[in-house]
């Protein structure tokens, strides 16, 4: 039995798509399942020329050997949903729990029609908070009441700890970032729910006890979308110096960037009961680093950036992605 969850450390955006999906390849799981929110929230692959952003299908479904799942935490909107099946072609392989809320077109319309969630907290303007609203108050509809997601509908929480009874290996996939986190997060500038691993457990049925590994991914430059603190963000002429520009997966908003926060991260690994934690972006710490795939061919300048970070993390960095591509990440796993 394996089971290993995948959490971002900081804002979102850490990267944890390409991270999911190494895994995948690496360890071939048999379930792949998704926790956390719901569409305001993307993963990017990146395969060869090829870029996939998918807001409800885990970004594990790049390993095609995996059954794909939706635990019943998870809002789906089934319109992102079955569009996105298509779209990366996992129709006959993906299931959605029964008892996951609905997003339906008035909870997107209340979303982007409040000032205070559209203005003051940055809303992606997709429907959750609306929904978790009256899944709270107990109005909202199940993913089992809809005739088009019938066939995908199954007992998520059942399935994967029949897999784990069977000593296969399953990976749970968080979305957004701790920072974010509704309990823990800079609040009011959070999302609808609680991001962190416990969390993702818990949206996918599956008890503490159960847990192996909580891998919790850092981005070297971390990066935040929208309104709220953000304590070393950096003057948008500095990161632009650096050559770092990004945009947000589901608004494509551009991304205010900081630097390493070690604070933060020691706290996050904290709350999220990390194990082991991976570094993205090793290359902007020092561009020479990019594409590497062996520690000992990092420069001095980012194996002391990982040094310090294992210093504040107190776990062992053992993924590094140092690009984009899948192949660009150097694993240390079968070394701690």
């Amino acid at each position: 039995m394996s089971c290993s969850i995948i959490v971002g450390g900081f804002f979102g955006d850490e990267g944890k798509g390409k991270i999911v999906a190494h895994i995948a390849h690496h360890d071939r799981p048999s379930i792949i399942s998704r926790g956390g929110v719901g569409p305001n929230a993307g993963h990017t692959v990146r395969i060869g020329e090829k870029e996939y952003g998918v807001r409800m299908v885990p970004s594990g479904f790049v390993y095609p050997g995996a059954t794909l799942m939706i635990g019943s935490g998870v809002l789906v909107d089934p319109r992102v949903f079955l569009h996105e099946i298509d779209l990366v072609g996992v129709r006959d392989r993906i299931f959605v729990d029964g008892r996951c809320g609905v997003i339906e077109e008035e909870h997107i319309a209340r979303d982007r029609g409040s000032e205070h969630l559209r203005n003051r907290i940055g809303s992606t303007g997709t429907g959750c908070g609306p929904a978790n609203a009256d899944r709270v108050l107990r109005l909202a509809r199940q993913a089992k009441d809809l005739p088009e997601l019938a066939d995908f509908v199954t007992d998520v929480a059942e399935r994967i700890n029949r897999a784990l009874d069977n000593d296969e290996v399953v990976l749970l996939e968080g979305t957004q970032g701790f920072g974010i986190s509704l309990y823990f997060g800079t609040y009011p500038f959070v999302t609808s729910k609680d991001t962190s691993a416990s969390q993702i457990a818990a949206d996918n049925g599956v008890g503490p006890t159960r847990i192996d590994d909580v891998i919790v991914v850092f981005k070297a430059y971390p990066t935040r979308v929208g309104e709220g603190p953000f304590s070393t963000e950096m003057p948008a002429e500095r990161s632009h110096e650096l050559g770092i520009e990004e945009f947000g997966t589901v608004t494509h908003r551009q991304r205010r960037i900081g630097t390493w926060d070690g604070e933060m991260a020691r706290y996050s690994a904290m709350i999220n009961g990390c194990t082991q934690a991976a570094i993205t972006g090793i290359d902007r710490i020092d561009p020479a680093c990019f594409g590497v795939t062996e520690y000992e061919r990092l420069t001095k300048t980012a194996k002391a950036f990982i040094e310090q970070a294992e210093e504040d993390i107190g776990r062992p960095v053992t993924l590094i992605s140092t690009g984009p591509e899948l192949s660009q990440i150097i694993d240390l796993r079968g070394e701690v």
